[in-house]
């Protein structure tokens, strides 16, 4: 196991009956990494999220925790925090009390509990709130609590099973914010499972991707979203322009393609892997990075497309075009030019190679 890594996952895989729940996953989380496991329904994320908690057992592989095999371990012995969506808090128990729960649990002395939550309370900004029932405070404050309660006993690991999938959206963005602070004060290595893209590329160092039980990228939000390996990650997070193109050639680490039968377009090359055999490939492009050109030499490369769709969405304006071979593309323009983009307008769409990237469609061994 490299140095470094907190956590590691080693050729893990969990069968129900005959459904492959988690197949064959390899993954390392380092110590202090905020890291989230994205997916859909039924992408095994959940399920892998309970195999590290010890809830579910392993059918085949293996669970380092700081280089001690914990596979075999119950969940009570793994000691590790726990935050779910629906807090889990005691009805009955002041937040002091709830928080001090675990402490209790481990027979820490009195006198050091009274210390460790009141540390834990602050930080958590609730230092006011320790006499409260649970049926007193916002969803909010009750979701800090669970978090107090998760992290007081200073456990090896943090997991977070859809953290903020009880809150409205300002809440649950602003929690976000909270939680990765907090994360990063303690320094606690943190796993979270969601579907949410915008709050894993908010609360992320790295973020693996899973779908059919199988990890498709692990990377840092940014490479993620720019640069997704294959169709499934470009689809998934965020929103993409997909265009099929003809590969050409690599000059000076770009891609020289061919685009809409006849039309060519550079790509800078990240770590293209040449030696695969790809059936078909695909020029990734999210609709930000293209920008409506006022003359061609602005940009590396253009496209000519028709507005037949204007979506207007806040900050921006989501236009749809076609190409003359029908190709749709989608160009999101800052919405205080919305009076230039229209149904029926032809417009000259601009990019830099930087901007775009090469996926493979569909690629064998």
């Amino acid at each position: 196991m490299a140095v470094g890594n907190h956590l590691s996952i080693v050729n893990a895989t969990k069968f129900y009956k005959k459904f492959k729940a988690v197949d064959d996953v390899n993954l390392t989380v380092d110590k202090g990494e905020f890291l989230t496991i994205l997916g859909p329904s039924g992408s095994g994320k959940t399920s892998l999220l309970k195999l590290i908690a010890g809830f579910e057992e392993l059918s085949s592989g293996s669970i380092l925790l700081n280089q001690q095999d914990i596979t075999k371990k119950k969940a009570y012995e793994r000691e590790i925090g726990m935050l779910f969506q629906n807090y889990a808090l005691f009805p009955h128990m002041t937040v002091f009390e709830n928080v001090a729960y675990p402490l209790h649990l481990r027979k820490v002395p009195k006198s050091e509990i009274a210390h460790k939550v009141k540390e834990i309370l602050k930080l958590v900004h609730l230092e006011d709130y320790g006499s409260r029932y649970p049926k007193q405070l916002s969803g909010g404050q009750q979701q800090r609590v669970a978090l107090a309660r998760a992290i007081v006993f200073n456990p090896p690991l943090l997991l977070l099973d859809e953290p903020l999938g009880a809150l409205d959206k300002n809440l649950r963005q602003q929690m976000q914010l909270e939680i990765k602070h907090i994360q990063e004060t303690v320094g606690i290595t943190t796993i979270s499972v969601t579907h949410d893209q915008e709050e894993a590329l908010t609360m992320s160092d790295r973020i693996c991707v899973m779908n059919h039980g199988r990890i498709e990228q692990v990377d840092s939000p940014t490479n993620l979203y720019q640069h997704p390996k294959n169709r499934f990650v470009a689809e998934f997070i965020g929103e993409i322009n997909l265009i099929p193109i003809q590969y050409v050639t690599v000059e000076n680490q770009k891609a020289i393609v061919k685009i809409l039968q006849d039309q060519m377009a550079t790509v800078v090359v990240q770590g293209w892997e040449k030696e695969k055999k790809v059936t078909s490939l695909l020029l990734a492009l999210r609709p930000e990075n293209l920008q409506v050109a006022g003359e061609q030499a602005e940009f590396e490369n253009t496209i000519h497309a028709q507005v037949y769709e204007t979506i207007y969405v806040g900050e921006a304006i989501k236009a749809k075009a076609k190409t003359m071979t029908g190709q749709v593309i989608t160009v999101k323009i800052p919405a205080t030019q919305a009076d230039t983009v229209y149904c029926g307008k032809e417009l000259l769409l601009g990019w830099n190679s930087k901007d775009a990237t090469l996926i493979p469609e569909e690629v064998s061994a």
